[in-house]
């Protein structure tokens, strides 16, 4: 198990990574391109692959744009925009079938070079800017991508959770950006920002695949059609302490069940020597059903319908999702809180040891059957800086002690709640 096979180079101010491999039928490709997270352009850089996935100047309509991928053999395509630490992520991806299984001389590596080389630098445009119609179009997919938050609530309180904790960082921005920005979002506004995102992005290609770092370098330098004058890394940024006083944040709305989130912050981000302990930390606490508030919150006290934690290691901030029924708040408070103190004490069961690294490890080694996850999980590395394959971090979770999980749980504070209930006053 290695992900440090990618070879690495450049050309055009893109970093390109390349896995060469037999192990695939296909040619799995990824572009990431990267930029902070800003109030005054998060939105607009979220609207934008949205636009180039309609069009370009080859395929200006989107039926020929769909059928050109049916003629690359039913190539798969596709985009996503999220946020990773203090950064906002522009994905695309391409899924094509290496060539030697469709025999001929077909070179469907070259051929979806060209295509995804033509959606990031020559979409379909008139008039100078991006079509009105796709533009009118898109922005109504994001909106209504944006409401659909508003409509789930347990999304909804997530995100107005990371809101109120993160009110004065880049952080609290959602990736899609904000409704109230889209009206004013018009063709020639959109097509700047597009140029200016082109030009400044952080852009990481990786493929995996029967193929060579050469030959890729060639293929974005024939087919990537953009003169970029530099290339910016990815700048680690310090996790924000956690010394404050705990915050707690009541909203009302027209719900049914309330909502109890809670943020934690902490120093131990990707590239600490301790991630590895941050990892069986969250596991232990709420990343799986086995773990403490699966266990003690849901199941022993029946107080929640739902209870887990996630870890984000780019950012340094763990989060606690529960739906609990609203006259339960204090108690459930007072059991979650418990949990956290039981890590901190180091009262972490075998059984809760080996469980985890059990499921730490089965994701790891899962991860060895898909290009896409290996390639994500060497994203890790851009971001971060920090350079440790998946065998690394797998050996370092397995000579994690609880003594180790105990010593990382210091680095955990609780730093907001917060409570979505129903209009009622009591």
């Amino acid at each position: 198990m290695n992900t440090s096979g990618f070879e690495r180079g450049s050309k055009r101010e893109f970093r390109i990574h390349v896995l060469p491999t037999k192990r695939f039928k296909t040619f799995a490709i990824s572009l990431y391109a990267g930029v902070p997270l800003r109030e005054d352009t998060v939105t607009k850089v979220a609207l934008t692959p949205f636009v180039l996935g309609r069009g370009t100047e080859s395929y200006p309509e989107t039926t020929q744009f769909r059928e050109q991928l049916e003629h690359l053999y039913g190539a798969g395509f596709g985009f996503d925009v999220y946020k990773r630490g203090d950064y906002q992520i522009v994905q695309f991806r391409m899924d094509t079938i290496n060539d030697s299984f469709v025999g001929g001389d077909e070179q469907l590596l070259n051929r979806s070079f060209a295509f995804l080389g033509e959606v990031l630098t020559r979409p379909a445009q008139e008039n100078g800017h991006f079509r009105t119609s796709y533009v009118q179009a898109e922005r109504e997919t994001v909106r209504k991508k944006l409401e659909s938050i508003v409509n789930d609530k347990m999304r909804y309180a997530a995100e107005r959770s990371i809101e109120e904790m993160c009110k004065n960082e880049p952080y609290r921005l959602h990736p899609l950006g904000e409704r109230k920005d889209l009206p004013g979002i018009e063709p020639d506004t959109l097509t700047a920002s597009y140029q200016e995102w082109l030009q400044q992005a952080s852009m990481d290609l990786y493929v995996v695949g029967d193929t060579t770092l050469e030959e890729v370098e060639n293929l974005v330098q024939r087919h990537f059609n953009v003169d970029r004058t530099s290339s910016s890394d990815y700048q680690t940024q310090a996790a924000v302490r956690g010394d404050k006083e705990v915050e707690t944040v009541v909203e009302r709305l027209k719900v049914g069940q309330g909502k109890l989130n809670m943020g934690l912050r902490t120093s131990i981000t990707y590239g600490d020597p301790q991630y590895a302990a941050a990892l069986m930390y969250n596991g232990i606490l709420g990343g799986y059903p086995h773990s403490k508030l699966f266990v003690n919150v849901r199941e022993k006290e029946s107080l929640a319908y739902y209870a887990s934690s996630r870890y984000d290691g780019h950012k340094g901030i763990a989060t606690i999702q529960s739906g609990i029924e609203i006259p339960n708040y204090e108690k459930a408070v007072t059991i979650i809180k418990q949990q956290l103190e039981e890590m901190k004490s180091g009262t972490i069961s075998d059984l809760e040891m080996s469980q985890t690294k059990a499921m730490i490890r089965n994701l790891l080694k899962e991860m060895q059957d898909s290009a896409f996850e290996m390639i994500a999980y060497d994203f890790n590395r851009q971001l971060s800086g920090k350079e440790r394959t998946a065998e690394e971090l797998l050996t370092q979770v397995e000579h994690i002690s609880k003594e180790d999980v105990r010593e990382a749980a210091e680095q955990f504070r609780l730093d907001t709640i917060y409570f979505l209930r129903d209009e009622k006053e009591e």
